[in-house]
């Protein structure tokens, strides 16, 4: 029987309301055990186990960034490597021989020629060889920019003279003369316009297997 349909009697409006909240309620709890049916929560339970593992993998520290902590915080042997002795006999370097550009005058007269020579010091610690021979030499002359005479320009019969040099020690080379004349690779054979005299000053440098002097030695030709 029904009480909807049929009503005996007039009643209040709150008994209406009342029996219709209960009718939607009811509505509710079918459409919910429907849904529930459907939707089978515990059909996706390995999908929502995987979000843990996944979270517990971005809490934990990567492997790479540890390694750098670690590489950080750990102090490393110093990568310059330790110098060794040389061997007395080696070829000498650069740094341990110093050469002197020489004249035996620092003015000379309208009859006079420069006489050039250089010195060698072996200032390492340890005897080393070097090639000191006219092949590897070279005098230059020059006034200001102008380069007057260079002994390679025509050079004959360059020789290779290899020494050794001791510690401290200093050698001097055989001097050779400057003519005073302007030279060139073109003028070996034929007259060379001479050098301007009347107090003109020259520089004279030298250069000993690559090894050059490390200043130039001034004279001036006063006649």
């Amino acid at each position: 029987m029904s009480t909807i349909k049929h009503p005996v009697g007039r009643r209040s409006p709150r008994v209406y309301w009342r029996r219709r909240i209960v009718v939607l309620l009811g509505l509710l709890a079918v459409i919910a055990v429907v849904v529930l049916i459907v939707t089978r929560p515990g059909s996706h339970g390995g999908a929502q186990g995987e979000a843990p593992h996944a979270s517990a993998a971005s809490a934990a520290p990567s492997a790479s960034h540890t390694s750098s902590t670690a590489a950080t915080a750990t102090p490393t042997a110093s990568s310059t490597p330790t110098p060794t002795a040389r061997a007395a006999g080696q070829p000498c370097q650069a740094s341990d021989i110093d050469i002197e550009a020489l004249t035996d005058a620092s003015h000379y007269g309208s009859d006079q020629q420069p006489l050039l020579s250089f010195s060698i010091t072996n200032t390492g610690s340890v005897m080393c060889t070097i090639d000191v021979g006219t092949a590897v030499q070279v005098y230059t002359i020059s006034s200001g920019s102008d380069v007057y005479w260079r002994s390679t320009d025509c050079q004959k019969n360059p020789e290779h003279t290899e020494i050794k040099l001791q510690p401290n020690k200093t050698l001097t080379s055989t001097p050779i003369a400057w003519d005073r004349t302007r030279s060139s690779t073109t003028t070996c054979s034929g007259k060379r316009p001479a050098a301007p005299a009347g107090g003109s000053s020259y520089h004279l440098k030298v250069t000993v297997d690559g090894i050059a002097s490390r200043q130039s030695k001034q004279f001036l030709l006063d006649g």
